[in-house]
């Protein structure tokens, strides 16, 4: 067989991508295939820049193409973040390809903590990020980001997310007094997550980042209603009390049809800094096997450390302030699975209508 472009596309349909498990011709990701002599030069456009499998389809691409005779293999990378038909056009969101929830099944768990180091990690990989802070009645977000001016508008219509970390950030926090506590019955809540999805300018995001309130209240079932989300990351420490929590979390999450992208352990286990020694203060492991009783990804475990908490409140997330560390490595491994995990969704997501900006009754 002469090596042409059609060889080389004929190898290519062999690499499967180890995520989405359809091969990369069929899925749109070899662009600008060359071939001169026994040298082919492409390009792989991944779904996502924070891919968590890219060294795996950079050996099997080359491997594949070696064997059917190609002596010398050039590629390129480039990424593409795809989103679920029709979310990008929404009338809520629009310019958004995907939503991603954090929630938790109680408080306490460091959901915001992972929840912001999750949107700083995805665009520090490349991607385009904003998070929402969506705990109406405890704004973590303005610490963690270590923001406190409010937000500007210059059409008048929309408000212009504040910036930091390489992220757009919006919070209820920004809009009131901080010493100010809010009195709300739920549905003025859920009209305010409304308002701050639909009368923001978020502009052109991959991920937009909502950190949930805790529990299974009315904010869930408003954003059922109102936006498709690409899915839910569940956060949880290993103990009992919060796994039995976040297994109620994720059945519920069921009810309302908003699929659970995975499970992330935090606060898992504290390693001495001195002597390297590894505690379970709050066990470990549990969120792991809880992931696998659930059937649903483990997206990876966080440990209890005091580089986190310092990083929360200073308002540098770690993966700002210490990108090169082991804490930081964590929380990125972490957003790699998000991002496989939401591209995994977006391919089987169904052709539905495009979702408005109005509660349904």
């Amino acid at each position: 067989m002469p090596l042409d472009n059609a060889a080389a596309l004929e190898a290519l349909k062999k690499v499967m991508d180890p995520e989405l498990h359809r091969d990369l011709v069929s899925l749109g990701m070899v662009k600008d295939l060359s071939v001169d002599g026994d040298a082919v030069r492409l390009k792989v456009e991944l779904t996502t820049p924070a891919c968590p499998l890219k060294d795996t389809i950079g050996r099997d691409v080359e491997g594949a193409l070696r064997r059917a005779g190609f002596a010398r293999v050039e590629i390129h990378w480039g990424a593409q973040v795809r989103s679920a038909p029709g979310v990008a056009q929404s009338s809520l969101t629009p310019g958004v390809k995907n939503i991603i929830l954090v929630g938790a099944g109680k408080g306490g768990v460091g959901k915001s903590t992972v929840a912001i180091n999750l949107a700083v990690g995805l665009a520090r990989q490349g991607a385009k990020v904003g998070i929402l802070d969506a705990d109406i009645y405890g704004p973590s977000v303005p610490i963690l980001t270590g923001l406190d001016q409010k937000p500007t508008s210059r059409d008048g219509q929309k408000l212009d997310p504040l910036e930091a970390h390489g992220i757009k950030v919006m919070s209820i926090g920004f809009l009131i007094d901080p010493e100010q506590a809010l009195i709300w019955r739920g549905p003025m809540v859920t009209g305010a997550l409304v308002q701050l999805l639909r009368d923001v300018n978020w502009g052109e995001l991959d991920y937009l980042v909502l950190d949930l309130p805790p529990g299974t209240g009315d904010v869930p079932l408003t954003l059922a209603q109102n936006v498709r989300a690409a899915g839910v990351v569940l956060v949880s420490t290993p103990q009992d009390v919060a796994l039995a929590d976040v297994i109620r979390a994720k059945l519920m999450f069921d009810k309302v049809s908003i699929p659970v992208l995975g499970l992330v352990e935090n606060m898992s286990a504290f390693v001495c800094p001195h002597c390297r020694h590894e505690t379970a203060i709050f066990d470990k492991g549990g969120a792991q096997a809880a992931a696998e009783k659930m059937g649903v990804r483990f997206l990876g475990a966080v440990p209890i450390d005091l580089a986190i908490r310092e990083g929360g409140d200073k308002g540098v997330p770690v993966v700002a302030g210490a990108p090169d560390s082991p804490q930081a490595e964590a929380f990125l491994s972490v957003a790699r699975n998000v991002a496989g995990a939401v591209s995994t969704q977006v391919l089987k997501a169904p052709r539905l209508p495009v979702i408005g900006a109005q509660p349904r009754a």
